[in-house]
C-alpha cells in the first residue's frame, strides 16, 4: 500500500465526514474510548487518596494518552487536505476541534514537567475539557449542537426576559426589604441572588423576605419563575424534534 491509499483509507476511518458507511469506525470507536478512560482518569486524580503513592501510574497512564492523542492529532493534520471543507492543514489547525485537541495534549504534556501544585490542580480540571470532543462522534451530540443554533434567537430572547425579570424582583426586593434585612437586600446585587434561586425555582431557603410587600413580591416572582423555566424548555423540545426528524430524513 502506497502512501497516497494509506492517507485516503485513514481518512475515511479517522474523519467521520469522510466515511461512507454510518456509525463510526473501529479506529474511532477506540479513540472514543479513549476520551473516556483519560476523563475518568482525570476525575480520579482530583482524589488525593488515589493519588498518593501511586503518582507514578497516573504519570505512565498520561504519557501512554499523550503518546496517543499526539499520534492522532497528526494523523488528522495529515489527512485534513483531503477533506474538502478544509483543504489544508493549516485550515483543520485554526478549527475550534482541532485546537481543543492541542489543548488536550497540553494539559497531558504539563504535569509531566514538574509544575506546582496548584496548577496541576488546575490542570487536572481542564483535562474535563476532552469531554466536549466526544462531540464529533456522537450524532446525539451534534443534534443538540444543532437544535440550540437553530432556535438561538428565541433563547436569546428567553435570555433578555429572564434577566429584565430577575433585575425587576431584585429592585422590588431591594426597595421592600432592604431595610430590614439591610446584609440580604441593602443593594440590588445583594437581592439578586435571592431573586436567581427564587426565578429558577431552586428556593434554597437560606435568604427569605420578611415583609408583607416583600412576601407579594417573592410569591409573583416564584410563579413567574416556573413559566420562565418552560419558555427555553418548550423551545428547545420543539427544536430536538426537528432535528430528530432532519436526521431520520437523512437516513443516520
Amino acid at each position: 500500500m502506497d502512501t497516497d491509499d494509506l492517507r485516503r483509507r485513514l481518512s475515511r476511518d479517522l474523519d467521520p465526514e469522510m466515511r461512507e458507511q454510518p456509525g463510526l469506525s473501529a479506529l474511532n470507536q477506540g479513540i472514543v474510548g479513549l476520551i473516556v478512560f483519560s476523563i475518568l482518569m482525570a476525575v480520579a486524580e482530583t482524589e488525593t487518596a488515589l493519588v498518593e503513592g501511586h503518582t507514578w501510574v497516573f504519570d505512565s497512564l498520561s504519557l501512554v494518552l499523550f503518546v496517543a492523542f499526539g499520534a492522532e492529532y497528526a494523523a488528522r493534520l495529515w489527512i485534513a487536505p483531503l477533506n474538502p471543507r478544509f483543504g489544508s492543514s493549516l485550515r483543520y489547525a485554526r478549527t475550534p476541534a482541532a485546537i481543543l485537541d492541542l489543548l488536550v495534549l497540553i494539559s497531558f504534556l504539563l504535569p509531566l514537567l514538574g509544575l506546582e501544585a496548584a496548577l496541576l490542580r488546575m490542570i487536572r480540571i481542564v483535562r474535563l475539557v476532552r469531554l466536549a470532543r466526544l462531540g464529533r462522534y456522537s450524532l446525539a451530540l451534534q443534534m443538540i449542537g444543532a437544535a440550540v443554533t437553530d432556535r438561538r434567537y428565541e433563547l436569546g430572547v428567553s435570555v433578555i426576559i429572564a434577566s429584565g425579570l430577575m433585575l425587576l424582583s431584585s429592585t422590588a426586593l431591594y426597595l421592600a426589604e432592604g431595610a430590614h434585612q439591610p446584609e440580604n437586600f441593602g443593594s440590588i446585587p445583594r437581592a439578586m441572588w435571592w431573586s436567581v434561586a427564587t426565578l429558577t425555582t431552586v428556593g434554597y431557603g437560606d435568604i427569605v423576605p420578611v415583609t408583607v410587600t416583600g412576601r407579594i413580591f417573592a410569591a409573583v416572582t416564584a410563579l413567574t419563575g416556573i413559566g420562565i423555566i418552560a419558555i427555553p424548555t418548550g423551545i428547545l423540545a420543539g427544536a430536538f424534534s426537528d432535528a430528530l426528524r432532519r436526521a431520520r430524513g437523512r437516513g443516520d
